[in-house]
């Protein structure tokens, strides 16, 4: 299995676990981020995501290569969907195996925010009221202290 992959087809979190099983690994953290129906006060019907194939491949490779050797893991994975997702289908799964859990956590973490500033994938949010619009999510993944996230808001100004 490849450490990065872009699929169109539904994820199967059981399966990814199990491909990261090591008996050196001492512990396994993994994340899923799913469609949901609300986004910013607007009710969300599905999600469309893009991605330029071929660079986000190569990216997200290096993400995670650069995570394993960062943190020491046993191993690790990321897979991201492409395509139309519905609500509450899993668009992306993330899991790091490790001597230790702290470094599984800390790697999960590190590859979820890299991938959503670093890999080029483009999220459409498809509304009810039958609008449509790309989301930029970059803000999302910076954060100035381990545990905490600063946002930036419409105006401009950090917000905890």
């Amino acid at each position: 299995m490849k450490y990065f992959a872009l699929t169109d087809v539904t994820l199967d979190a059981e399966k990814l676990k199990h491909a990261l099983r090591d008996p050196a690994a001492g512990g396994f953290v993994s994340f899923e981020g799913w469609v949901r129906n609300e986004n910013e006060g607007r009710t969300v019907r599905r999600l469309e995501y893009e991605a330029y194939a071929a660079m986000a491949e190569k990216e997200g490779l290096r993400i995670v290569v650069e995570a394993i050797e960062r943190f020491g893991l046993t191993a690790a994975l990321c897979l991201h969907r492409v395509g139309s997702l519905g609500i509450g289908d899993m668009a992306v799964w993330v899991g790091a195996s490790s001597p230790h859990r702290g470094e599984a956590f800390e790697a999960c973490r590190f590859i979820i925010d890299q991938v959503k500033v670093r890999v080029p994938i483009w999220k459409k949010e498809h509304y009810v009221d039958g609008d449509s619009g790309w989301v930029n999510c970059e803000r999302c993944a910076e954060h100035a202290h381990p545990h905490a996230h600063d946002h930036l808001s419409t105006d401009g100004n950090q917000h905890r």
